[in-house]
């Protein structure tokens, strides 16, 4: 977005001129200045959140402008209102309050206007034939009768369509922000608004408010409340407390929660939005009576409730019911053997199993449904492959499945067979939204095997289990000590908590990991025992585990930045960019992801800016991670690549996925973050050669023993943690993360 220079006219409220042009004073009084915008500095495609320079006509000093500029471009005039302030780095700003926008009356204006490339498809002599043809009219002909513009020499039906089209959605954008300013929402929210519902986004946000709860992840309900309420809603109208009800269920299913406390909902609704109980007795009567929602009795507190909203009821009671069913089959009496499972494994994969293993095999091929977990080191992958090698001997048909891209990469990689994600498996429609493998068109397969099954939330595991045959096997693999799925429920501890599945616990770690410090650390933190460490700022290569001490953020992430650029890749031969991963539990802050991938990029890649997109800066090379599953592309949240190349004519970019190239329209781009530095869930299923991770006091809130171990088994060959010694006790201390609210145990050993 850029903006060209004009004229700028300054109206004070209260301070003068001279006062603003000396630049010595902090000025907080409401003031309008008008005028063009000179250039920008800086424009977040997402939010809109822009720092521009203005250039007074009458003041030789630039004035920066900084605030939600929706919808302003080249040859506008603005009438902007605001305040100034004095930013402690960059001085003196003029922050952005609202702003209007005045079309230009003459015929000189106009051209400028229309040939600045304001509205997609006019360009400089277009606009002036326009102008020739319309005069002062024009704008009125392109918004009240585009249907004469066919008249202009150059302009067919096609192309009158493109420009009319492009005028709409130029000024309902702007539209928009001035209907949120009124409405008093913070205008940050406008591009998400208009990208969910277009040119219509106002009339339908004041037809009924409540729909961005249900649109807008996150802040919905919150912009839906306040609109609602400036809108004279009352505070107890039933469906604001409908709305609220619901918002506060979904907010529980998206900590992790599949259910919300009765009694606790009463109080949060209560608390924040200011709703009696009567109210929100009514509210919750009709919700039930229109099937939204599911209300239980809990057994384990009898002075509450356990409310659902009804699709996730589905999945939690669904997948108990199936589970059941599943252990109800008899499996056939196997023919094979202690003596006859080693010899096969031996066979095919030149694996010596240890007496241990050939126990457990022995013991997991009896049952319809396993369990199988352990540490890193305990032979979980040997496991892993010996039962896919068995049952494919029995000439049995064997599926294997990860919850993710990467888990499924490297679970091929380790079974030398192929695998695929679980969405994949079930044949995920993208316009359905559905699943192609379901109970009444099932999976062909006499055996399934699910790696780092503990990322597998209540609704996905309920879909897998639907389209599983009954008569099937079903191998679960995974380490439950780590950080739970993402999305509701905490499904294999509970599975595994509910003492019907038959758990196989791997504890011992073989010979050739107990040399790894990485793996006796890892055991220990699990433990909640110190680790112990070779060394503390000093590395060599005698060791694969170290601890650098470091209480200063700011130094702790010009260390992070030195061990990646020079110290590793010197003393360890490692890829700056391929092999080390930096895993933080933040993404705010100096050791949080964006300060880090803003410092990291500067140094490992020296390429110019190529584009840039919701405030992030892309180049040729750049390590980037794709952020939510693309099943079109093929592309699933977490997987990284490296940028092949980016083409500004055709406004694409593509990216290296594991040898495979996906192309991304510009406007496709908030799917990607630069990944130099990524979050310690993003990190779940993947391992790295090199592994660091910082620990800070100010990570408190995420400071958790299952947060550090996950971090620390993520690296194969080397980790390093660096920050204070009181971060990493307060990890390992914290081993009660948040309780996750979920039936699923109490389902399957029948107390429900």
């Amino acid at each position: 977005m850029k903006l060209q220079s004009g004229s700028l006219k300054v109206i004070p409220n209260s301070y003068s001129l001279s006062r603003m042009k000396n630049n010595k004073a902090k000025y907080t009084s409401a003031t309008t200045i008008e005028g063009h915008l000179e250039h920008t500095t800086y424009f977040n495609e997402e939010t809109h959140y822009t720092i521009a320079r203005l250039k007074p006509s009458n003041l030789s000093a630039a004035v920066t402008v900084v605030g939600y500029l929706t919808g302003v471009s080249l040859g506008e005039t603005v009438k902007v209102n605001g305040r100034w302030e004095t930013h402690p780095k960059y001085g003196q700003q003029f922050k952005v309050q609202s702003f209007e926008v005045t079309l230009p009356a003459g015929v000189d204006g106009i051209r400028k206007y229309l040939g600045s490339g304001i509205i997609k498809g006019i360009g400089p002599s277009l606009a002036s034939r326009m102008v020739n043809a319309f005069g002062a009219e024009t704008l009125e002909i392109i918004e009240g009768h585009p249907e004469r513009l066919v008249e202009v020499d150059g302009i067919g039906e096609a192309k009158a369509a493109l420009i009319q089209s492009a005028w709409s959605e130029h000024h309902a954008l702007r539209g928009l922000m001035q209907f949120l300013q009124k409405m008093g929402v913070q205008t940050s929210y406008c591009a998400k608004i208009y990208k969910a519902y277009g040119p219509d986004a106002v009339a339908l946000i004041q037809e009924d408010p409540y729909v961005l709860a249900e649109d807008i992840p996150g802040a919905g309900f919150l912009i839906a409340d306040t609109i609602a309420r400036k809108q004279g809603v009352e505070n107890e109208d039933p469906e604001r407390v409908r709305a609220c009800i619901l918002h506060l269920i979904l907010q529980n299913a998206d900590d992790g929660h599949t259910f919300a406390e009765k009694e606790n909902l009463f109080s949060r609704c209560e608390n924040r939005f200011q709703i009696s109980q009567g109210a929100i007795e009514n509210a919750i009567d009709e919700l039930l009576a229109a099937n939204v929602i599911i209300v239980e009795p809990l057994e384990t507190n009898p002075s509450t409730s356990a409310v659902y909203m009804k699709d996730l009821h589905l999945a939690e009671s669904g997948l108990a019911g199936r589970l059941m069913a599943m252990l109800s089959v008899p499996v056939e009496p196997g023919d094979i053997d202690a003596d006859g499972i080693a010899k096969e494994v031996h066979q095919k994969l030149a694996i010596n199993l240890s007496a241990e293993q050939v126990e457990v095999l022995e013991k997991v091929f009896p049952h319809r449904i396993v369990i199988i977990t352990g540490g890193p080191g305990t032979g979980k992958t040997t496991l892993l492959r010996s039962i896919s090698t068995v049952y494919q001997a029995q000439g049995k048909r064997v599926l294997l499945a990860a919850p993710t891209g990467r888990a499924a990469r490297r679970l091929a990689e380790i079974t030398r067979k192929k695998a695929s994600t679980i969405h994949r498996l079930l044949g995920y429609s993208f316009t359905d939204n559905g699943f192609m493998r379901n109970r009444d068109h099932q999976l062909d397969a006499d055996a399934v095997i699910i790696d780092e099954a503990s990322m597998v939330d209540t609704v996905l595991m309920h879909h897998l289990l639907a389209a599983v045959p009954l008569s099937a096997r079903m191998i679960l693999v995974g380490d439950v000590f780590q950080l739970p799925s993402v999305g509701p429920g905490n499904v294999l501890a509970d599975m595994i908590d509910s003492g019907s599945i038959p758990v196989f616990y791997l504890n011992k770690i073989f010979r050739q990991d107990q040399e790894s410090s990485i793996v006796i650390n890892a055991h220990k933190v699990r433990e909640g025992e110190f680790p112990d460490f070779q060394g503390s700022n000093g590395l060599d290569d005698l060791s694969d585990f170290y601890f650098i001490e470091q209480n200063d953020p700011d130094r702790a992430a010009a260390r992070i930045v030195q061990l990646c650029k020079e110290e590793l890749p010197g003393e360890f031969d490692f890829d700056p960019v391929n092999d080390i991963q930096v895993l933080t539990p933040m993404h705010k802050g100096a050791v949080g992801t964006i300060n880090l991938n803003n410092l990291l990029q500067k140094v490992l890649n020296y390429q110019p800016v190529e584009t840039k997109n919701t405030g992030i800066s892309f180049k040729a090379g750049d390590k980037v991670m794709h952020l939510k599953n693309n099943y079109p592309k093929e592309v699933y949240n977490g997987d990284i690549g490296i940028v092949a190349g980016i083409d500004n004519q055709k406004a694409e970019l593509s990216v290296n996925y594991y040898g495979k190239n996906v192309s991304y329209a510009f406007d496709e781009l908030d799917e990607l973050t630069v990944a130099y530095a990524i979050s310690i869930h993003k990190s779940q299923g993947s391992e790295y050669p090199a592994v660091i991770v910082p620990l800070m006091t100010q990570h408190y809130v995420l400071l958790q023993r299952n947060l550090l171990y996950t971090a620390m088994t993520r690296g194969q060959k080397l980790v390093i943690l660096i920050g204070t010694r009181k971060a990493l006790n307060i990890a390992l201390k914290n081993d009660k993360p948040h309780r996750r609210l979920s039936r699923l145990a109490d389902r399957l050993s029948s107390k429900v």
